[in-house]
């Protein structure tokens, strides 16, 4: 089964959370350790799609 690190979409450093084929989420409030932002995505399929950019 593939994995992969969720990407932060603000500043692209590597996130606490892991994809794996069968993962779904949708609205999900993803958190940056490194740069402290906040995003909400959805993912499906090992695709991520980003819904609000913390500004």
């Amino acid at each position: 089964m593939e994995e992969k690190w969720v990407i932060c979409p603000v500043c692209k450093s590597k996130t606490r959370v892991k994809l794996r084929d069968d993962t779904i989420l949708k609205n999900f409030p993803l958190f940056c350790p490194k740069c402290k932002q906040e995003s909400v995505i959805s993912a499906e399929k090992m695709q991520v799609s980003v819904h609000k950019k913390a500004e």
